[in-house]
């Protein structure tokens, strides 16, 4: 993460997001810079329009998702009135979350090594 930040620490304050920028940047904090990961951030950033992204970030509420997909799984309960006895009789078991917190964390691993 403290690579994204130097990016957009370079960005709020008008400087070039180079890999020479970027890496003052993280000495300053103090960070123990790996090359590899300022090269992949600097070519990853280079046709993106950093305020725009940010911009769009910030405009799509957090629960849309979830919201969406709960209009979408009212719609197929009623659809078929047979199944619903069979879906109480799924969704009454406590779920094991232990392998979400795995999933999660696989899903981010990429990125994690990418940005630090």
């Amino acid at each position: 993460m403290e690579y994204v930040y130097a990016a957009l620490i370079l960005n709020e304050t008008g400087e070039e997001i180079s890999e020479d920028n970027i890496t003052g940047v993280l000495e300053a904090a103090g960070v123990d810079v790996e090359e590899s990961r300022v090269k992949a951030l600097v070519a990853a950033l280079e046709d993106v329009d950093i305020d725009e992204a940010v911009a769009e970030a910030a405009a799509v509420p957090a629960g849309g998702a979830a919201a969406g997909g709960a209009a979408g799984g009212d719609e197929s309960a009623d659809e078929s009135g047979d199944d619903e006895d069979e879906d109480v009789e799924e969704t009454s078991d406590v779920p094991d979350t232990s392998d979400d917190d795995e999933d999660e964390e696989a899903s981010g691993e990429g990125l994690g090594d990418l940005f630090g």
